[in-house]
């Protein structure tokens, strides 16, 4: 009898990006919508990705049998 395969939870693949060091990275909020009332300066630092740390990180990477 053969094994079971692990399913990955694909919207967790879509909003997360995991590293080479095992970082898992997530995009900034309030990006999507009502961007002219923001200034130019914090549309650029939302640009970048964030670190997700600790026990949602565990949950993230069980998720996408890490």
């Amino acid at each position: 009898m053969t094994k079971l395969k692990q399913k990955t939870r694909k919207i967790v693949m879509k909003r997360f990006k995991i590293t080479g060091t095992g970082k898992v990275l997530r995009r900034s909020p309030y990006m999507r919508h009502l961007r002219r009332k923001k200034s130019k300066k914090l549309i650029r630092r939302y640009r970048h990705y964030q670190e997700v740390t600790g026990k949602i990180a565990t949950k993230i990477k069980a998720m996408l049998h890490l």
